[in-house]
């Protein structure tokens, strides 16, 4: 049946939303058949813990495990740190040093695309790179 036809019979029949519907109001962000609140803040909290795990690539992992480098969890907190302050600078690809060791990192995706020793930098040249972070 074609919309003329549902027109001329006048057998519209109004459409029922199947899923929930969030409006906003005051700034706050609420599900209308739930009746729970979110504030903008809240989202942005949960949106920032989610992207705040830094990732290594298969590549990085294969250079840590070949050149024999351990990150733990002091190393991996200044890392975190590092590309903290490099998204706040606005960096998208960058180096991070720490101690002697260089990661290149992805800001935007927070992940660290390879990892460079300091006997094996000396022969390297780190390009695309848009900013150095020393953590």
């Amino acid at each position: 049946m074609k919309v003329a036809e549902l027109q001329v019979s006048q057998r519209l029949i109004p459409l029922q939303p199947t899923r929930k519907v969030q409006t906003q109001k005051a700034g706050k962000l609420q599900a209308q058949s739930t009746g729970s609140v979110k504030t903008f803040a809240d989202v942005l909290q949960e949106q920032v813990k989610q992207s705040a795990h830094v990732k290594f690539s298969a590549h990085a992992l294969n250079r840590l495990e070949e050149r024999n480098l351990h990150i733990g969890m002091p190393e991996m907190q200044r890392i975190n740190l590092g590309l903290q302050q490099l998204s706040e600078k606005g960096s998208r690809n960058s180096v991070i040093l720490m101690d002697d060791t260089a990661f290149v990192v992805s800001v935007k995706n927070r992940t660290v695309v390879t990892a460079v020793d300091k006997a094996t930098s000396m022969a390297n040249v780190f390009t695309n790179i848009d900013s150095l972070a020393i953590v």
